[in-house]
């Protein structure tokens, strides 16, 4: 049953403490249902939805429960945002986020926007309080971005970005979903760099949108040894089209002992290892292809932290374990500017954004 309206009470509350309804007392991306009611407090903004963009492990995990079926995964998205007040995924604990047109700013908002703004939340949906108004008619489930009807809050330490006027909305959104994964990637490659020794870098899920954005981002960061790890033959053939690794691996993210088998032939371990997957299981294979000393960064919404630390203690491994913080200060123009200068990035985003599509004249080979 969705919550009741409900009148904001006065005074800031730049967390959005204000909008928890169940349980008391947590923060917003902790409590089970927030209230989305339209009203807004003075520190507050309101924005007019135009589309959704589930994250990878979420989209993939209601995909696989219904099997494949479009309009039981839209009816579960839909049911998740009426109970919830939220997308909050209740399996994954992912959402994604979202882009819109800014409709009202409180009077003490410190976001800077204003009314007729079209801008993306750079904030998790298991965050912002979400009404959607349409039942989501025009998605046929299929894909993760969801075009949608209705509202979304944000907070006054809400972040979110004016879409650029030089990229199409469905490109922007898809990099913006991802920007804080380049921008970790290379501030991490950057420290080891200044060492005086090249990184080596390996990535999982390389011919994703995260996965080619940290590999471009390493690269300018001054990574030496780029290695990509990708799923199957096509994943293959598009990666090495884009140009973006210098080698490639076909190989199962989740077989631990068959990966290292395979890097072992192609470069060996490596200083740093960026899991980009939308799949569970791949620390063990991630902590393994990472020399003593080493940085293993997880992007991965599937990541089990228990299984990341623990492998890492059984497998007698000197590597330090990062969960990948969606925010980093300037990720937004950081990741977009990639998407416009690297036209092997271009291509994969291309591919990813209109599936089928040959990567574009402008990749390297």
């Amino acid at each position: 049953m969705s919550a009741p309206a409900r009148t904001a009470p006065a005074g800031p509350s730049p967390l959005g403490v204000r909008r928890v309804l169940d349980p008391a007392g947590v923060l917003p991306q902790a409590a089970w249902r927030l209230d989305a009611s339209p009203r807004i407090a003075e520190d507050e903004v309101r924005i007019e939805l135009s589309c959704l963009n589930l994250d990878a492990a979420s989209f993939r995990q209601l995909r696989e429960a219904h099997g494949g079926d479009g309009a039981a995964v839209r009816d579960a998205v839909c049911a998740i945002v009426r109970e919830r007040g939220k997308m909050h995924n209740p399996v994954t604990g992912s959402g994604g986020m979202l882009i819109g047109t800014v409709a009202e700013t409180g009077p003490a908002s410190p976001l800077g926007l204003r009314p007729g703004d079209r801008v993306a939340t750079l904030v998790s949906l298991t965050l912002t309080p979400l009404h959607l108004t349409d039942g989501l008619r025009d998605w046929d489930g299929t894909s993760e971005r969801v075009p949608a009807r209705g509202h979304a809050i944000l907070f006054g330490r809400s972040v979110a970005a004016r879409l650029p006027a030089d990229l199409p909305d469905e490109l922007s959104l898809a990099v913006l979903d991802v920007c804080g994964a380049p921008a970790l990637t290379r501030r991490v490659v950057e420290e080891r760099a200044r060492t005086g020794t090249a990184p080596s870098v390996l990535v999982l899920g390389a011919s994703g949108k995260s996965g080619s954005l940290a590999l471009a981002a390493a690269r300018r960061a001054g990574a030496g040894r780029l290695t990509g790890v990708v799923p199957d033959a096509a994943e293959e053939a598009a990666l090495i089209a884009s140009g973006l690794a210098d080698v490639v691996v076909r190989a199962d993210a989740r077989d631990a002992l068959g990966l290292h088998t395979q890097l072992a032939r192609r470069g060996g371990e490596s200083d740093v290892t960026v899991v980009c997957t939308d799949v569970a299981g791949c620390e063990h294979a991630a902590v393994l292809a990472t020399r003593d000393g080493g940085t293993v960064v997880f992007f991965s919404m599937a990541t089990s932290f228990g299984a990341a630390a623990l492998g890492a203690e059984g497998l007698a491994r000197d590597v330090t374990l990062l969960i990948g913080n969606g925010y980093q200060p300037g990720h937004s123009d950081h990741a977009l500017d990639l998407v416009r200068r690297d036209p092997g990035v271009r291509a994969l985003f291309d591919r990813v954004v209109h599936p089928g599509r040959a990567l574009g004249e402008g990749a390297r080979t």
